[in-house]
């Protein structure tokens, strides 16, 4: 009989059965389709820059879960990477660098006495300042103590802590150094940063919250009849955004503030982020009286250096006011972002977006910026005075899953919603995608503000992130090839994503083993996975869907007994890189799968009834005994140093009747 070729269709299709598939793939993990064929993704490398701070993460991490990262060069050439995590806010000075805390101060106040309360022998000290504002979790900066503190060092207090939150007038911090003598003593300055954020959505629950008035603030349950000032059903978690303004940084958290960052003449120093509060002067420039001060997203315009702040406070004519309007657009004068209020004279001015209940997510493409509501799709672009920008809506009953799950490859804009994936080139259409299925039937949606979206360029690739049904955090990722139209998937953990031209390969961050720390990590380096030290293997497989093995009608059993590899092992780092080949026959769709039949070679493992076979670069034939009606072939490794690419494996196979 002649020899079967493997050859299946590229990508990855779950929209049917898998005998209805036949020809094609059914399940992945950890591989890419480049010319249409599998192999395995690159592998990924930590970076090994540290956290510039008294108060040090493990080592190579910074403090928090990163959701957001934004890298450029400054006029000097020195490459930064602006990290926004939900405790913190980081620049790194190029590859492998510090990260330096930017984040900004929100409070200072100096305690003449009795600031600290000890305990004999304990290293928790109760800091004593009447209305701090401070929450749990959020960092303090002690300094001006003089002496030691009933038994503390001075010195084991002059420095950064975090805080757990006891009441409005206290909370506590850990010390290195226990004391020797409880009682209240001493005088200090206490620097507050600005407050932190959640890492993932929280509701809050129980007797009491939500609807019947109670929430969780500052580390307190208020219950059923108490007023509460912040918290409530549905805490959203801490997302930033980020632009350019020159060489300079404007930053904020999703819901607060904006915030600027001036590049120092010293590369070596990294100034404290600055709030740009309405009536200061911020990088030498004075802030008119209606500078916003509640931003759910702010951007920078390619077009003529706007600053643009979306889903904002209202101006309200001459007067301001401090209520965020989640629709409202506005933006500065053109290359100055200290003027806003809208004049003959300038270019300031305003729009609020008519469809939908709030602004979710921005996009600045070649020719316009994208904005999309809950329910609606605009197109702003720049006119010129007296309109200076001008808003279209170029569709309508869209849906997005959340602020970042949006990006842009060839001029073409992607994004998930909330049951389907979109691309917009000019016009809105439904992305055809081969996983909807799949993605969108083991989804988290709770959580969908934590998903996102990133690009590989040299791979064609969108990436998306988002949380599997039963999981709080990211576990999964789906990627659509945009030039070769193909789909495929698989579990990974990731918080952010990166992929620029100014450094050598994307970039992502992820959450370590402690929890509360991140560390940012470089793809497509190596073949295996560096989020461990040392590094560990990969696992990585792709397995088609079943597909007639008698060579006719699938009425007749056939049997298989042998398999001519054929794939390349570029790119290994061992001196003998193995794959397995997996079959798994049986006998009808309904049908288990059953092993093969006392294999002529060793098989390695045996798993729901599939049986592997090493493969090596100079294996020239496999010879295996599988008999059925239909069968689903696996490739895979879960060796270091592989890399690997299928071709089209042969299979030998011969009629052996009907039973």
């Amino acid at each position: 009989m002649p020899l079967q070729k493997l050859q299946f269709r590229p990508g990855v299709n779950r929209e049917g059965t898998t005998l209805a598939n036949e020809g094609g793939w059914f399940e992945c993990d950890k591989i890419r389709f480049r010319s249409g064929f599998p192999e395995k993704l690159g592998g990924w490398a930590k970076d090994s820059g540290v956290a510039a701070a008294t108060l040090q993460p493990p080592s190579g991490s910074f403090w928090g879960v990163c959701r957001s990262m934004w890298n450029w060069n400054s006029l000097a050439g020195a490459n930064y990477l602006a990290l926004g995590t939900n405790l913190k806010y980081y620049i790194q000075n190029g590859p492998g660098g510090n990260f330096y805390d930017i984040t900004p101060i929100r409070a200072t106040d100096t305690v003449a006495s009795n600031a600290f309360t000890t305990v004999n022998a304990s290293t928790t000290v109760l800091v004593n300042d009447t209305g701090h504002g401070a929450q749990t979790g959020d960092f303090v900066t002690i300094s001006g103590v003089g002496g030691a503190i009933n038994g503390i060092p001075a010195a084991a207090l002059n420095r950064e802590f975090q805080i757990t939150y006891i009441n409005s007038n206290q909370y506590s911090i850990t010390v290195s150094s226990p004391a020797t003598s409880s009682g209240t003593t001493g005088a200090a300055t206490f620097t507050y940063q600005i407050t932190t954020g959640l890492a993932t959505y929280t509701v809050a629950a129980g007797w009491g919250a939500g609807g019947w008035g109670g929430s969780n603030v500052g580390g307190t349950n208020t219950g059923w009849g108490q007023a509460a000032s912040t918290g409530g059903v549905g805490q959203q978690l801490r997302l930033w955004s980020e632009a350019n303004y020159g060489e300079n940084l404007i930053f904020s958290p999703r819901g607060g503030a904006l915030y600027y960052w001036d590049v120092n003449a010293n590369p070596n120093i990294f100034d404290r982020g600055v709030i740009m509060a309405a009536g200061t002067t911020v990088g030498g420039v004075p802030l008119d009286s209606t500078t916003p001060s509640i931003v759910n997203h702010v951007m920078v315009s390619d077009a003529s250096r706007f600053v643009i702040c979306f889903g904002t406070n209202d101006p309200s004519g001459v007067y301001f006011s401090a209520t965020q309007d989640p629709l409202l657009i506005r933006w500065s004068n053109q290359e100055d972002y200290g003027t806003w209020i809208p004049a003959i004279t300038n270019q300031a001015g305003d729009y609020r977006l008519s469809s939908g209940s709030e602004i979710i997510a921005t996009q600045q493409t070649r020719q316009e910026i994208l904005v999309l509501t809950d329910a609606a799709i605009y197109s702003m672009q720049y006119l010129g005075p007296p309109y200076v920008w001008g808003f279209q809506i170029m569709g309508e009953n869209i849906s997005i899953a959340g602020p970042n799950v949006i990006t842009t490859a060839n001029n073409v804009t992607y994004w998930m919603g909330t049951d389907k994936f979109y691309m917009y080139s000019g016009r809105v259409e439904t992305l055809p995608c081969a996983l909807r299925q799949y993605v969108y039937e083991d989804i988290n949606m709770q959580q969908s503000y934590q998903f996102f979206a990133g690009t590989s360029e040299g791979y064609n690739e969108i990436w998306w992130f988002y949380c599997s049904a039963d999981s709080d955090v990211i576990d999964r990722y789906v990627i659509f090839n945009h030039l070769e139209r193909t789909w495929y998937y698989g579990n990974m953990e990731r918080t952010a994503w990166l992929d620029s031209p100014l450094r050598d390969q994307p970039m992502a961050t992820f959450i370590t083993s402690t929890g509360n720390a991140g560390a940012l990590l470089y793809h497509e380096t190596g073949n295996d996975d560096g989020t461990t030290t040392p590094a560990s293997p990969i696992v990585s497989y792709c397995q088609s869907s079943d597909f007639d093995i008698d060579i006719g009608d699938g009425h007749n059993f056939g049997l298989v007994t042998r398999i001519i590899p054929d794939l390349t092992f570029d790119g290994s780092t061992v001196a003998s890189p193995t794959v397995t080949f997996g079959v798994r026959p049986r006998q009808a769709p309904g049908a288990n799968y059953g092993t093969s039949n006392n294999p002529d070679v060793v098989s390695v493992d045996n798993y729901l009834g599939q049986r592997y076979y090493n493969v090596q670069q100079f294996t020239q034939y496999v010879y295996v005994r599988v008999r059925g009606r239909q069968m689903a072939f696996r490739v895979g490794s879960d060796d270091l140093g592989v890399a690997w690419q299928l071709g089209m494996p042969r299979l030998d196979v011969r009629p052996d009747g009907r039973r």
